[in-house]
C-alpha cells in the first residue's frame, strides 16, 4: 500500500493524523522537483472545490506554512457572489481577508502532466478552524462521536448522466446494467478508469437513465469518502471534458429522473460492529426523527425537490427496511456487519456537510437512547419545497445538531437559491406562458 492509498474501513481522526504526517514527507519529496505543481483545494458549501495552484520548491513549503483563501468562499452563492445577511456570516464576508489553507497530504492524488491534488482545511489567521467549512463542519461531528466510542466508515456512491455537446444523453435509454448501448461511452469509461486508479474503485455500472453512470469508491473513513467524492466528480468532469463530453450532476437531470448521493454508513465500536439490536439502531431512528429537519442539507437547490418528486427511488416518505430500495433508508450487509444505506440526498448535495448531519442526528439518537420504528412503518416526510425547508432549518432542531452558525449559513444559502429561482425566467415560464395566449 502507498502512502497515499485509501485504506478501506473505519479510521479514527488520529490515526487518519498520523497517516496524513507520513505521507507529508513523501509528498514533500516530491515537490522538491521543480516541474511538479500542487493543486490545494478546499469543498465549498456547493459541492465542488474553491481551486489554488503553487508550483515548484514553493510547493513543499505550503505543506508546512499553508496558504491564503478569501474567506467569503464559504458564504458566497453559485455564481460566486457574496451571500447577502449578516450573522453567522460577518466574520467571513468583512473586509474579505484571507483563510489559511492546510493541505491534508492523506488525501494527496496524481492528476497527471506532474501536477498533484491535495485537498486542504481551512483555518484562521488565528490557527482556530474556520467553522463554516464543511471540512470543520464534519470534523466537529467526527470528534463527537468518537467521543461515544463509535468510529464510522462511509461508501458514497454518486450517479451522473454523460450528454454530448449538443446535451443529449450519450444512450438514448436507460441502460440499468446493461453492456449493449453503451458502447460510445466505452472510451470515456476507459480514460475516467485510469484517471481515477488512485482513489480506489469498487465498481461501475450503467445506471437506469439515458447515459447514467454510476462510480463507487470503496468504503473508507467518512473525510476520505466524502473529499473523494469531490474528488471523482472533479476527474469526471476533466476526462468528460477531453472527449467533449458533458457530466451532468443535477439532482434532477431531467423530469421524472434523479441522480441521488447515496450514503453507505456502518459503525465500529472497539469490539467490533454496532448492530441495529443496539447503537446502530439508536442511531437509525435518530436520523428518521430528524431528517425532515435537516431536508435543506440533502436538498440545497430548486432541482432537488424536482428529484424528490420521482419516487420510487427518490423517496421522500421516512422508513426503513431491509435491503429496500424504495424506503428513504436500506439496511445492507450481513447480520454480524450491517451497514445502513440513506438514500435522502441528492447528487447536488454538498457530501461533507451531508455526513456531519447523518452523524449529528444519529449520534443524537444514541445519545436519547431511541429505539428504530418497525420495519416499512413510516415515520414522516422530508420537506417537499424549498419554502417548507426552510422553515424546517429555522425551527432550531438544525442548530441544535449541528450548531447555530452552520444552521444560519445553511438558511442563508436557502434563501438565496429561492431568491434566485424567483428572480429567473424558465422554459416552463415561457411554455406555460405561451398556453394562455
Amino acid at each position: 500500500m502507498t502512502p497515499f492509498a485509501r485504506p478501506v474501513g473505519p479510521r479514527s481522526l488520529a490515526a487518519r493524523a498520523s497517516a496524513g504526517a507520513m505521507a507529508g514527507e513523501i509528498l514533500r519529496r516530491v515537490l522538491d522537483d521543480e516541474g511538479t505543481r500542487l493543486l490545494l483545494l478546499v469543498p465549498d458549501p456547493h459541492a465542488r472545490f474553491a481551486a489554488a495552484e503553487v508550483g515548484g520548491p514553493f510547493a513543499a513549503e505550503v505543506l508546512d506554512d499553508g496558504y491564503g483563501v478569501c474567506s467569503y468562499v464559504f458564504a458566497w452563492t453559485p455564481d460566486r457572489e457574496p451571500l447577502p445577511g449578516g450573522g453567522a456570516l460577518s466574520p467571513y464576508l468583512g473586509g474579505f481577508g484571507d483563510l489559511r489553507m492546510r493541505p491534508d497530504p492523506a488525501t494527496a492524488v496524481p492528476l497527471g502532466d506532474r501536477t498533484w491534488a491535495v485537498v486542504c482545511d481551512a483555518e484562521w489567521p488565528s490557527g482556530e478552524p474556520a467553522g463554516l467549512a464543511p471540512r470543520s463542519v464534519l470534523r466537529v461531528q467526527l470528534a463527537a462521536l468518537e467521543e461515544h466510542g463509535l468510529v464510522p466508515s462511509a461508501g458514497i456512491e454518486h450517479e451522473v448522466v454523460f450528454r454530448d455537446a449538443d446535451g443529449a444523453p450519450l444512450t438514448s435509454h436507460g441502460v440499468d446494467y446493461a453492456l449493449g448501448g453503451t458502447e460510445r461511452l466505452a472510451p470515456l469509461l476507459a480514460s475516467l478508469r485510469e484517471a481515477a486508479a488512485g482513489l480506489g474503485v469498487e465498481s461501475v455500472r450503467a445506471e437506469c437513465h439515458p447515459g447514467q453512470y454510476e462510480v463507487v469508491l470503496r468504503h473508507r473513513d467518512p473525510l476520505a469518502a466524502c473529499d473523494d467524492a469531490l474528488l471523482l466528480q472533479l476527474l469526471t468532469r476533466r476526462v468528460a471534458a477531453r472527449h467533449d463530453v458533458r457530466a451532468d450532476y443535477l439532482a434532477a437531470p431531467e423530469p421524472g429522473q434523479g441522480n441521488s448521493c447515496h450514503v453507505h454508513l456502518s459503525l465500529s465500536t472497539t469490539d467490533g460492529p454496532a448492530t441495529l439490536s443496539g447503537q446502530l439502531g439508536a442511531f437509525l431512528a435518530g436520523v428518521l426523527r430528524d431528517a425532515q429537519a435537516l431536508t435543506a442539507v440533502w436538498a440545497p437547490t430548486w432541482n432537488s425537490y424536482t428529484r424528490l418528486r420521482t419516487a420510487s427511488f427518490s423517496p421522500r416518505v421516512l422508513r426503513w427496511g431491509p435491503d429496500d430500495r424504495t424506503a428513504a433508508v436500506r439496511l445492507c450487509g450481513p447480520p454480524a456487519s450491517p451497514r445502513l444505506e440513506f438514500r435522502f440526498a441528492g447528487a447536488d448535495a454538498q457530501p461533507h456537510l451531508v455526513l456531519a448531519a447523518l452523524l449529528a442526528s444519529g449520534r443524537a439518537g444514541i445519545a436519547d437512547g431511541l429505539a428504530p420504528p418497525e420495519p416499512g412503518v413510516e415515520v414522516g416526510s422530508l420537506a417537499p419545497t424549498p419554502w417548507e425547508a426552510l422553515a424546517a432549518l429555522e425551527e432550531g432542531r438544525a442548530a441544535a445538531l449541528l450548531g447555530e452558525d452552520v444552521a444560519q449559513q445553511q438558511a442563508a444559502l436557502l434563501r438565496e437559491e429561492i431568491a434566485a429561482g424567483l428572480d429567473g425566467v424558465t422554459d416552463l415560464h415561457r411554455r406555460r406562458g405561451a398556453l394562455r395566449s
